[in-house]
C-alpha cells in the first residue's frame, strides 16, 4: 500500500500493523516513492541472505572446471569519424 508522508507520520502504528500483516508500505513524498516500512521479519531475511559473491561462484556447478573456454569476438570494432 502507498502512504502519503504526513498519512503515514499521523497513522504510524497502522503503517506498523500493516507491514507486519501485509507485507511493504511504501511511503510517497510529492508522490514520489521515498521509503518503505518493513517487518522485522522481511528486513531479517533480506540481511541474512546477503552472502560473498565468492561464495555464491562456490555454489556454481561450473565451480573447479578448468578447461571453460570463453570465445572473444576478434573483430576490430566500428569505425569511427572524430
Amino acid at each position: 500500500m502507498n502512504w502519503q508522508l504526513q498519512e503515514a507520520k499521523a497513522r504510524l502504528s497502522e503503517v506498523i500493523k500493516k507491514a507486519q500483516a501485509e507485507g511493504p508500505q511504501h511511503i510517497t513524498v510529492r508522490g514520489a516513492s521515498t521509503a518503505v516500512v518493513l517487518s522485522e521479519a522481511e528486513y531479517e531475511q533480506l540481511v541474512s541472505a546477503g552472502e560473498s559473491l565468492v561464495d555464491f561462484m562456490h555454489r556454481s556447478p561450473l565451480y573447479g572446471m578448468d578447461d571453460i573456454e570463453f570465445p572473444r569476438d576478434k573483430s576490430q570494432g566500428r569505425e569511427v569519424v572524430l
